[in-house]
């Protein structure tokens, strides 16, 4: 059996690469606050943002992964804040933090003892992983670190058949995204791509399906933007 376990798959992205993976054959198990509806998917119930998110599930997600002959862990589950490097509050940084950068260190910890040769830890990153923007202080910080914990992965799980990316999408038509650029702002954010639309969900879920079965990108930053415009 082969598992994904997968951060935020109620929406956006993480909907769309659960059900990639599911169509594929994998045993999708999700963890966020909201349930994932699509048929077969495992939920588990947590809040990223919680420091002691892991002991509610913890007994639950071994159990779901304990049979897995691989295990494709992808951590996209982030929270994009409008903030400088002038107005941010010490508290809201640790929690975006929490979401962002801690979690996913605690799960990595969780389940490494689980994954066998061809398993994979992946990564959702974005373009902000490798430059900036103003207003955007917090999630560009986090991002650039994700590039980084992935690129520490890759070093530390050297021999163990585990391999690591970081797909970094572009401007993707998420709920994310809409919240964060004003409406009459969004067809000019659409042609920023050389292809003069925004990414479609299902296509990084695409992307990340191939990390998981190609071992030979491992320490990789893949940027899934559509060959973006910049300006």
């Amino acid at each position: 059996m082969r598992c994904l376990v997968i951060t935020g798959a109620s929406s956006g992205i993480g909907y769309a690469t659960a059900q990639t993976f599911g169509t594929d054959g994998y045993q999708v198990i999700n963890i966020s606050r909201s349930r994932c509806d699509i048929d077969g998917v495992i939920n588990l119930a947590g809040d990223l943002a919680d420091p002691n998110f892991l002991p509610t599930i913890a007994e639950h997600l071994r159990a779901a992964v304990a049979d897995a002959d691989s295990l494709c862990l992808v951590h996209n589950a982030a929270r994009l804040g409008h903030d400088t490097v002038q107005d941010i509050e010490t508290d809201a940084l640790r929690q975006i933090y929490e979401i962002n950068l801690v979690a996913p260190t605690i799960l990595n910890r969780l389940l490494l003892p689980h994954m066998t040769d061809g398993s994979s830890i992946l990564y959702v990153g974005s373009t902000l992983g490798e430059k900036a923007v103003p207003g955007s202080f917090s999630y560009v910080v986090s991002k650039h670190a994700s590039i980084g914990m992935m690129r520490a992965s890759c070093q530390d799980l050297a021999g163990t058949g585990v391999h690591t990316a970081c797909i970094n999408p572009g401007f993707t038509d998420t709920q994310m995204l809409r919240d964060h650029i004003p409406q009459d702002v969004m067809p000019d954010i659409a042609q920023m791509s050389t292809f003069g639309r925004l990414i479609e969900p299902a296509e990084i879920g695409k992307t990340l399906l191939f990390a998981a079965q190609n071992p030979v990108i491992n320490g990789s930053v893949i940027n899934a933007n559509l060959g973006q415009i910049e300006r």
